[in-house]
């Protein structure tokens, strides 16, 4: 079996099967006496590398990529033209054996971000109406069937635990260690809502659809992986920073060597042990490790590009509404105004008919508050949202507006301003251009926003502030209580685009979670969406997605960035730190040229294995990050039996 993986291995990588195959021919000559043939035979394939190899280095160039393998280029070409031609094959081992090399690190490193797309389901248990099971395709799920879930399956799409077959109450335990990154199985009951991705326990189960397959919370994960799992890591950036000198070391260092030795011979050796696998290949394998821990911690990160940019980030700004606090504002109270005549249970019934039509927050708590009253909803078949202000609707014949006191201003006349009471937001109502009524809301602030907050200083990221369209007041209460003394309150999109644009020091990442902050999530350094129960706009245009309802994570994703991109660099920099001490001592002779070759590949090896430190936390940073964990989340956690 280990051969079988061996071979199939080498037949993945032709140039590493041809060079290997070159190197066995060549030392069978040199041992038969047969030097003079086996001199060609390397010579010829040694330069036909460096050719091929050139041709990609040119391409790159053109590209406006500066590249360092016109070390290892010179390194073949000069150790075929001084006779060291079992170096120059070792040296072509090495530049053709870099890719599979990689390829084998990459994919460790990605193990987390892999495993999620290993196990998608391909398709879904169908109950029928007479109690037997079909096989379908995921695609042909639709909300309302009840679908089987065996033990150790994947649940294939979102859905609600039925009850069992005797009406009573089914409780059943399932993983959601892949998306949300919590260690410990969480337990359903009949009615709970089941996450698609998550992985049943040890009882079969039935589920009912809620979402089709292209609607349900795993597919809109597997695209945000699959994306994250080919992206490639900004190596151009991160290695081309120590390209020119490194290679400009390189030639003074063997060329010195030729010029006092008067013998070309140490200039080929300098060269053998200056190759640049270790800036080529450590720094992307550190980059997928990054992502991959982020992943197991329930955090999405793009692109290694992103990840980078994490590990360097200066100023936090948040949106208030779903993200310091927890988004569910809890209706408090109904103010009718006298002179519009509508009782408070009427005023209460027209806004959430109209709210019907809003995406926003707010809409969800004033519908709930109506139907906890047991009102009955009116439609509308002319609404229209304006984003981050208010909706109008008409409803039985009477124009109504819903919305933030400046725009329902416009709309209505003599509107009076609510008082508030610190931390708590108003919804102004008005009916046929005359106000109606104020509805006073209120949302907390998350149980763990205040140690993020002080997480993220820890971390060196001093500066955050608060961008919200919500009233000044409000959110002045809320960043007191989360520690953040900037506040820029009542804004549109526009305006929070502008500030995160201008704001300073820099790298500035966003996190925010609805559709309002879709154009600031895009324009930010780093955009992080809470896409647990946000829109799934704000999780395409982010840079980052929070899988789970927490915003520690984003401190998780920069404490990882800043451990990545640390040990990306340091891979770098032992790689060349070893590469100047053989070339400094293959400067006087020492080291022959295939002895350097083989030290070389000892280099990569080091630097390699150094890089894949990424995957685990370093000295100083948080090793568990559930000390950060939301104390409102755990004890519903626990009230579940988790």
């Amino acid at each position: 079996m280990a051969v079988q993986r061996i071979t199939g291995a080498l037949r993945s990588y032709p140039w590493v099967l041809a060079t290997l195959g070159a190197l066995i021919v060549v030392i069978l000559l040199e041992l038969s006496g047969q030097q003079q043939l086996a001199q060609l035979i390397a010579s010829v394939f040694a330069l036909g590398t460096a050719a091929w190899t050139s041709v990609g280095m040119v391409r790159d160039l053109m590209r406006g990529h500066w590249g360092i393998d016109i070390l290892a280029v010179t390194a073949i070409v000069s150790t075929v033209v001084v006779g060291e031609y079992l170096a120059a094959l070792v040296v072509c081992l090495m530049l053709t054996g870099g890719e599979a090399l990689e390829d084998y690190a990459a994919r460790r490193a990605k193990k987390d971000l892999s495993a999620l797309l290993e196990r998608a389901p391909r398709v879904a248990h169908l109950l029928q109406a007479n109690g037997s099971v079909q096989d379908v395709p995921l695609e042909q799920v639709q909300p309302g069937d009840r679908l089987l879930v065996r033990p150790a399956e994947v649940v294939p799409v979102d859905g609600t635990l039925a009850a069992g077959a005797d009406g009573l109450d089914v409780a059943a335990d399932f993983d959601e260690s892949s998306l949300t990154g919590e260690s410990l199985p969480v337990t359903r009951s009949s009615g709970d809502a089941v996450l698609s991705g998550s992985l049943n326990g040890q009882q079969a189960v039935t589920v009912i659809a809620t979402a089709t397959a292209e609607h349900s919370q795993y597919a809109r994960i597997l695209a945000l992986v699959k994306d994250a799992a080919e992206s490639q890591a900004p190596m151009v950036r991160l290695a081309d920073r120590y390209a020119v000198p490194f290679t400009l070391v390189a030639y003074l260092i063997g060329g010195l060597a030729w010029w006092f030795s008067g013998d070309p011979v140490r200039f080929a050796e300098v060269l053998v042990v200056a190759t640049p696998c270790p800036l080529l290949i450590a720094a992307p394998v550190a980059f997928m490790g990054g992502m991959s821990r982020a992943a197991k911690n329930g955090v999405i990160v793009k692109s290694g590009g992103i990840i980078e940019t994490l590990g360097s980030v200066q100023t936090a700004a948040f949106d208030k509404t779903g993200t310091l606090t927890y988004g569910r504002p809890e209706l408090l109270a109904v103010r009718p105004d006298p002179a519009a005549g509508l009782g408070e249970d009427e005023l209460l019934r027209l806004a959430a008919s109209a709210e019907q039509y809003s995406v926003h927050v707010l809409a969800d708590s004033i519908r709930t508050g109506a139907e906890a009253r047991g009102l009955v909803l009116a439609t509308s078949d002319d609404a229209r949202e304006e984003a981050t202000n208010g909706v109008i609707a008409t409803l039985e014949g009477r124009t109504v507006i819903v919305g933030k006191h400046a725009y329902v201003r416009a709309h209505t006349t003599e509107l009076t301003q609510a008082e508030l009471q610190p931390g708590e937001s108003a919804v102004y109502v008005g009916v046929d251009g005359v106000f109606a009524g104020t509805l006073i809301l209120s949302d907390r602030l998350r149980g763990n926003a205040s140690a993020t907050l002080r997480e993220l200083d820890r971390l060196g990221v001093h500066r955050t502030l608060m961008l919200t369209g919500d009233a000044q007041t409000t959110a002045r209460h809320i960043a007191a209580q989360a520690g953040i003394t900037q506040v820029e309150a009542e804004l549109l999109p526009q305006d929070k685009v502008r500030l995160v644009g201008e704001v300073q020091p820099r790298p500035v990442m966003m996190v925010g979670d609805g559709v309002n902050d879709v154009p600031v999530l895009a324009v930010a350094d780093v955009g992080v969406a809470m896409g647990a129960r946000g829109s799934t706009a704000a999780s395409e245009s982010a840079d980052v997605v929070i899988l789970t309802d927490d915003i520690s994570r984003a401190a998780v994703a920069v404490s990882v960035g800043q451990r990545t991109l640390a040990v990306a660099k340091q891979s770098i920099w032992v790689g060349i730190a070893l590469s100047l001490v053989l070339m400094g001592v293959a400067a006087f002779g020492v080291i022959p040229a295939i002895v350097g070759a083989l030290f070389q590949e000892v280099v990569d090896v080091v630097a390699i294995l150094n890089a894949l430190r990424a995957m685990r936390a370093g000295r100083g940073e948080l090793k568990d990050f559930s000390s950060l964990a939301d104390p409102e989340l755990e004890s519903i956690r626990e009230a579940a039996g988790t």
